[in-house]
């Protein structure tokens, strides 16, 4: 009995190894940048934005919902971010997955004077296509269309700290020839 036992414990704690080392696998290889994925969805006037229209901008890419009490937390930081950069090259896109449309998204924009592009994605086909696990999500994506890094969770996104990350993509020398057309593989 007791041999099965340790047996068992043996297997278990294997098992545990293995997924460890494939779980640290999979996130060295999400590490080096990938394309974003292209997408078009309308901002609250309908007009339709297209990633793939913004290369040679840096781009900062939150999913979020008007029922999330974290998405509503980092909403200020992002407008201060946005007024500091957004002559400087940088876009700030915040793509609502809330069900309701523009009908819940408009309001809630109003509410906290947003100034940045707002996006109403009700079939969450943004979500969808950056494999979004909650909200908020968020995703910087450099000049030649590259995702740099992912943030799942709320940030203070205009801390010094976070200021100077964007600024050094801003003036980072880029390789637009390399980039084609603007069209997202």
């Amino acid at each position: 009995m007791a041999g099965s036992r340790g047996l068992r414990i043996a297997l278990v704690t294997g098992a545990l190894g293995v997924a460890a080392v494939v779980a640290v696998g999979a996130l060295q290889c999400r590490r080096t940048p990938t394309i974003a994925p292209d997408f078009a969805v309308p901002d609250l006037s309908g007009q339709a934005v297209r990633l793939s229209n913004l290369r040679g901008k840096v781009v900062l890419l939150n999913l979020w919902t008007t029922w999330c009490p974290p998405c509503r937390e980092e909403m200020p930081s992002m407008e201060r971010l946005y007024r500091q950069l957004r002559d400087k090259g940088f876009v700030l896109l915040a793509v609502s997955q809330d069900e309701a449309g523009q009908a819940a998204v408009a309001p809630f924009v109003r509410e906290l004077g947003l100034t940045f592009p707002v996006l109403v994605d009700p079939q969450h086909q943004v979500g969808d296509r950056f494999d979004v696990w909650g909200y908020p999500e968020s995703f910087i994506i450099d000049r030649e269309g590259r995702v740099v890094e992912r943030v799942i969770g709320p940030r203070k996104w205009d801390s010094p700290k976070q200021v100077e990350a964007l600024e050094a993509l801003l003036s980072a020398p880029t390789n637009m020839a390399s980039a084609g057309t603007g069209a997202v593989p």
